[in-house]
């Protein structure tokens, strides 16, 4: 008779990543359980850039130093597979680190913000390495050779990339990242303290478990299709279509934990995301400024634009060093970027008060720009306008005025308005 070896117990995904979510919870305290969620499933993740189309970026950012972002990494690097750790790497070398034998790499970049930082200088390449290589197939052209002999060569960018920094990250990187904004532990907030030489073997162990179960649900994961959430799509569905693939391979509690997390974190970055100046111009303009009026003299819309308290108006930098309030040149330059429905940048036009045509702005210019680019209307913008919008009308405020003269000036008013410089 032929004997049989038995088959292979199945693994229980779900059990397994409820172990590695433990391991995470003995040495780094997260803002929020979602966060919990989703770094254990990017850990997993990546045992899986194989099978999968796209990769997200995971982003371990704080205002302050020792918020446990670089031990964070550290507790990522035992967990992930051929994890590489650097601090500041040139492009060059990340590209040939991708490319080597021995598989996908899984990079880790600590101190990140002095890659991005202000004093940084930018770094175009290394930018340029992150942003493409979330997706699979994305290559870099670099020249390889010894002296004048130089031949292109594609270089692949695609891995799984862990950052932990100060600060912020350029846009280009945070919309195509999972971000856990990181805080000091509070007095009753207490972790075990990480010893690599003996923890470090731990987390191997359940990395090497976490590499068998991954190679389990390989082709399951490569054609996954997961559902996602209500209302994500676009890059957000992007960055979490992978984490949200290993969650329902996994079952159990995982499938609604990070369907849950998913919603969550994305709307802590939502809320979290700086709107670029353009667009915060925008939106004062149209909730603050006009306020349903129809049209705006230069001068007034600066009066009420450098009156407001929570708004950057007032102390513009355009070199990280002066600050000056924003004047009718720079409220020109920056609404030039958008066009008006015609399509034709928005420009000042003349507006007549009385015997004067001072320069100003109309709503229907600015009008497919608030459509385009502003986030909803709160709705109140249009019954009720800021106290510090100055007159322009016959003695009467915009806020007080008739509504007939909200919507046009009276050719009346003689009012000299206050020039802002």
């Amino acid at each position: 008779m032929t004997s049989t070896n038995p088959p292979a117990p199945s693994i229980d995904g779900a059990a397994l990543l409820d172990e590695v979510e433990a391991f995470h919870r003995r040495f780094n305290v997260f803002p929020t359980e979602h966060a919990y969620v989703a770094v254990t499933l990017w850990d997993a993740h990546a045992h899986l850039m194989d099978a999968l189309d796209g990769t997200a970026r995971l982003a371990f950012l704080s205002p302050e130093p020792g918020s446990g972002k670089s031990r964070a990494l550290e507790i990522v690097e035992t967990l992930t597979p051929r994890a590489a750790t650097t601090v500041n790497a040139s492009a060059n070398a990340l590209f040939r680190l991708v490319a080597a034998d021995g598989g996908t790499p899984t990079v880790l970049f600590d101190e990140i913000d002095t890659v991005f930082g202000p004093k940084a200088g930018g770094n175009e390449e290394v930018r340029g390495f992150l942003n493409s290589g979330y997706r699979r197939g994305a290559k870099s052209l670099r020249c390889v050779g010894d002296g004048a002999n130089q031949n292109p060569e594609w270089f692949s960018s695609f891995c799984a990339v862990a950052m932990a920094g100060l600060g912020s990250l350029p846009d280009t990187i945070l919309t195509r990242s999972v971000i856990i904004r990181m805080r000091k532990k509070a007095p009753n907030e207490k972790c075990e303290p990480y010893r690599r030489r003996v923890h470090e073997k731990q987390g191997h162990i359940l990395r090497d478990r976490l590499a068998d179960w991954c190679a389990t649900i390989h082709n399951q994961v490569a054609q996954a299709w997961p559902e996602m959430p209500e209302g994500v799509t676009d890059r957000p569905a992007d960055v979490w279509e992978p984490l949200l693939a290993v969650a329902d391979a996994a079952g159990g509690h995982w499938p609604d934990r990070a369907r849950t997390a998913c919603i969550a974190l994305i709307k802590a970055a939502s809320e979290g995301d700086q709107a670029s100046l353009g667009v915060r111009l925008l939106t004062d303009l149209r909730d603050r400024v006009f306020c349903g009026v129809d049209r705006m003299p230069t001068a007034a819309i600066l009066e009420v634009l450098l009156q407001l308290d929570d708004a950057p108006w007032s102390d513009l930098s355009e070199d990280g060093q002066n600050s000056k309030p924003l004047t009718a040149r720079a409220l020109s330059k920056l609404l030039s970027q958008y066009v008006r429905p015609d399509n034709a940048p928005i420009k000042p036009r003349g507006i007549r008060i009385g015997s004067t045509t001072p320069k100003g702005y109309y709503a229907e210019d600015l009008s497919d720009a608030w459509n385009r680019y502003c986030p909803p209307d709160p709705g109140e913008s249009a019954t009720s306008a800021t106290s510090a919008t100055p007159q322009v009308t016959g003695g009467e405020s915009v806020a007080e005025a008739p509504s007939e003269s909200r919507h046009m000036f009276t050719e009346t008013d003689t009012r000299t308005l206050r020039s802002v410089s």
